[in-house]
């Protein structure tokens, strides 16, 4: 294409310059015009009756001067570069719709190349974040096995030494009482030697020192046991609940809905729920049930260290303060009654508030939605929504029954292990659907 190209604009050049040579050669000769002779019509001269009429005879041709030959030389100068001029914007015109064409038909394929490209590129890239993630996943796993293995070989190992001191010491205070029982009848009759006396008390003094040190390493024993006991208690998921959910940070994005597997027009209800809070603000939801009309039908929520238990909005309250611990493991139970709005609030089994009046006739609204971890924000899931009031941590064991529980069934749901055993029959854990979004994921 470029070899046509240079062709053309090479052809243009040729013709311009023969043409500037040809007006240079031209302009010094003298043009001679010749007029062939004149011809005029011939009569027959058998014809005697016509007259012979002479022929007028033509124009006399005048002669030309330098100025009307160069005219003439300039005008066809200039119908010649006209014609040349003409010929080259066809050329050029053609070529550019080639140019065009073959530009229109790289494109095209390069447009299609390079989107194959960038799929296999993305489909590349996306294969080897799905490696990168599953690999930190397994690394993440191996190394909570490795440590929960290190703390149980460190509990086995405390309890071990727990039992061996715990040992030693019954046996020393049995081999006290022994030699105290065997030197009862000689202290009747008390040695007179001095040495004798002496012995005696050296020794009861070096068997009291020896019980006193024992007594200090198992008290050591016994805080490192209950430290160790209390940070693997705050760092696992209770026992039985099998699984949590993880909400790693604040955002108006980062929630669970959860599928009632009954009507939520309650009347009476139960709502129980396990929640680590990583930090509590000025308003930290943990459970949620909101329609269009009232987007806070029914709240538990977290306020710095105390816990709220909303029906029918938050006017409607009962609450408990410095309850709540960050970076530990809670239960929350929320219990309510339409009849006299009986209300209470309970947190690791214990009743720590009760109020009447609470919403008193009320029914919850049906065609709600339940939220983990945040609230609903008008129409829509996340319209309007707030992410100060989104909870972060971990969740685990929430369950609704459509009445109210009895206390020491409120307690037994709150012992850390097989607590999750008992399910509601309206939210489920394990049972009924859950469904995380954004940022929150399931961990075990």
């Amino acid at each position: 294409m470029m070899r046509r190209m240079c062709l053309s604009w090479g052809l243009v050049a040729v013709c311009i310059s023969s043409t500037l040579c040809g007006m240079g050669l031209g302009y010094g000769e003298d043009i001679d015009v010749n007029y062939a002779d004149s011809y005029y019509n011939e009569i027959s001269e058998d014809d005697p009756s016509e007259a012979v009429t002479p022929t007028a005879a033509p124009c006399a041709a005048r002669d030309l001067s330098r100025w009307d030959k160069l005219f003439i030389m300039l005008e066809d100068s200039h119908m010649r570069q006209n014609m040349l001029m003409q010929h080259v914007d066809d050329m050029v015109r053609v070529e550019l719709q080639y140019l065009r064409d073959e530009m229109r038909r790289l494109s095209t394929d390069n447009r299609r190349a390079c989107a194959t490209a960038l799929e296999g590129t993305c489909a590349g890239l996306g294969e080897q974040m799905s490696r990168g993630f599953q690999h930190t996943q397994r690394q993440l796993r191996e190394a909570e096995e490795k440590c929960q293995t290190q703390h149980n070989a460190t509990r086995h190992l405390l309890q071990d030494t727990q039992k061996a001191q715990a040992a030693r010491l019954a046996k020393l205070e049995s081999g006290y009482g022994h030699g105290a029982s065997l030197g009862q009848a000689p202290m009747k009759t008390r040695p007179t030697h001095p040495k004798e006396q002496d012995a005696t008390s050296a020794g009861g003094t070096k068997m009291e020192r020896t019980l006193l040190a024992v007594a200090s390493d198992l008290q050591r024993v016994q805080a490192q046991l209950a430290v160790f006991q209390r940070s693997s208690a705050s760092r696992y998921i209770p026992s039985g609940c099998e699984m949590a959910l993880f909400f790693p940070m604040r955002s108006r994005h980062a929630f669970a809905t959860v599928k009632p597997d009954r009507p939520m027009s309650l009347r009476s209800f139960t709502v129980c729920l396990w929640a680590k809070v990583t930090e509590s603000l000025n308003k930290t939801v943990l459970f949620s049930y909101g329609t269009q009309q009232n987007p806070q039908e029914l709240q538990l929520l977290l306020t710095w260290r105390s816990v709220h238990f909303t029906v029918g909005g938050e006017s409607r309250l009962v609450g408990a303060q410095s309850v709540a611990d960050a970076g530990q493991w809670r239960h929350y139970c929320g219990t309510w009654s339409s009849n006299q709005g009986l209300a209470s609030l309970w947190v690791d089994g214990q009743q720590v508030a009760h109020s009447p009046g609470v919403a008193e006739g009320h029914v919850l609204a049906a065609d709600g939605t339940v939220l983990l971890g945040q609230e609903r924000g008008g129409p829509g899931l996340e319209r309007d929504v707030d992410p100060m009031l989104a909870f972060t941590g971990k969740m685990s064991g929430v369950n609704v029954w459509d009445h109210v529980l009895a206390a020491e069934r409120i307690s037994q749901s709150a012992r850390p292990e097989g607590s999750c055993d008992d399910r509601g029959n309206v939210i489920g854990w394990g049972v009924s659907e859950v469904t995380p979004y954004s940022s929150v994921q399931y961990i075990n």
